[in-house]
Parts: C-alpha cells; sequence; structure tokens
C-alpha cells in the first residue's frame, strides 16, 4: 500500500536521529539544576532525540510494527553511514588554513566520538535495541488496549524504550569510551537523560493524539499488530 505521509515521517525520523548523534557528541548541558543533590546535567542530543520516540509511537499505532521496522532500520542504516563518512574525514590530511584556525583537535573533540568506535557502537547498540523495545510494546498494548487509551502506551512504551535506550548507551559508552567517568556521572547522565526524554514524551501526548488522529484519516490506516511476525531482524518485505 502507498501511504501520502510515511515517507515524510521516516525522513524526519532519520533527521532527528543525526542531529541528535552530532548534538550529543559536540556538547554536554548543565543547566546547575539537582534532583536530591544529583546534578542534572546531559548530552545535547537529548534535547532533539525523544522526537524520535514520538515520531516511532506515531509510526506503529497508525502503520503497524512492521513499517516501524523498516524505519529503525533505514535509521541504523543512515547512522552507520554518517559514522563511517565522519571517521573518513577525520583521518583525510587538513589543509594548512584550516589546520592553523581549526585544526584536528578541534575536529576530534566535537565530531570524533561519533566516529570513535566504541561510542559509534555504544550507540548504535542503545538505538536499535531501545527503538525496537518502544515498538513492540507499543504495538502489543495497542492490541492489549483494544485501540484505547493511547497516551497509556505511546508513555508506557517510552518508559521501556528509553529505559532500555539510555541505559544501554551511557553504560557502554563510559565503560569503553570514556575512562575515569565516576559512578556519580554514571547516574546522573542515566537519570537525567531518562527524566528528561520521558518528561518531553509526556509533554507531547496532546500533539501526539492530534497527529495520530490527522495520520489515521488522511491514511485510512489505523492498524492492529495481530499477526505480525515481531523479530526485528526480519529484512525481507521491509
Amino acid at each position: 500500500m502507498r501511504y501520502k505521509y510515511f515517507d515524510r515521517i521516516m525522513a524526519l525520523f532519520v533527521s532527528v536521529l543525526l542531529i541528535s548523534n552530532i548534538a550529543s557528541s559536540a556538547k554536554i548541558v548543565d543547566w546547575g539544576v539537582s534532583l536530591l543533590g544529583l546534578p542534572l546535567a546531559f548530552d545535547a542530543g537529548t534535547i532533539l532525540f525523544p522526537v524520535s520516540y514520538i515520531f516511532g509511537d506515531v509510526l506503529t499505532e497508525v502503520y503497524g510494527y512492521r513499517y516501524g521496522r523498516r524505519v529503525i532500520w533505514t535509521g541504523f542504516a543512515c547512522s552507520i553511514l554518517m559514522s563511517v563518512t565522519l571517521w573518513l574525514v577525520a583521518h583525510l590530511p587538513g589543509e594548512a588554513y584550516w589546520q592553523s584556525n581549526v585544526g584536528q583537535a578541534a575536529y576530534d573533540a566535537v565530531l570524533g566520538g561519533i566516529s570513535s568506535g566504541a561510542i559509534v557502537l555504544a550507540s548504535l547498540a542503545a538505538y536499535w535495541a531501545g527503538e525496537f523495545s518502544n515498538s513492540f510494546v507499543l504495538a502489543k498494548m495497542k492490541i492489549l488496549t483494544r485501540g484505547r487509551w493511547l497516551w497509556t502506551r505511546t508513555i508506557g512504551s517510552t518508559l521501556v524504550g528509553e529505559g532500555v535506550d539510555t541505559f544501554l548507551f551511557v553504560t557502554l559508552a563510559t565503560l569503553f569510551a570514556v575512562p575515569g567517568f565516576s559512578p556519580q556521572i554514571w547516574l546522573t547522565l542515566v537519570a537525567t537523560n531518562y527524566i528528561f526524554k520521558c518528561g518531553v514524551e509526556a509533554l507531547m501526548t496532546p500533539v501526539t493524539y492530534g497527529v495520530v488522529r490527522h495520520l489515521k484519516k488522511v491514511e485510512n490506516e489505523d492498524y492492529f499488530d495481530h499477526d505480525t511476525n515481531f523479530n526485528p531482524f526480519r529484512i525481507s518485505g521491509l
């Protein structure tokens, strides 16, 4: 079936994913706010990354898990392409003026994380596991609730998906890519990222409702995954 808005949503989803990865590597934000003595600092990509889960919710809710799987794998492939490209650029010789005014050290400091093996693997593993967890939980909850109470599955699936994503990425990144991180910094990043991401999802619930309602109407689709093969590695038929 040919859908009117599916390709546009996929393009936005992938854009959000790639921009978030770059922002995450570029800066860690600290607003000077603490929760029970725990500083709430977070990587800059956290500002935009929760939107990818909103897109994931919309895709699975309207088009079904199979179409969500297509988008997740597309984002996965684009993330690999971006990382390989930035890794190649990092190893190409720099022009003299660029070296004197910017320099390889600045490039490595901002974009090196996206092209470093450990960070890439941590990011890809967390993204893959988190997005598929989110899509699976939402699809199952839709059947369980018989399509009612959309907010329960958008927020419920996000609590699971963002939890898996945040825990995996921060743990793998701090263990293998950023030596010297203390348990407090690990806890700060996990707690802050998780609270912020889930908070954005909850606040955006009215917007999600509006988008889902509109798409179901114009696409004439409200898919229920009763007979879906939920194997995330099922590439055929994408």
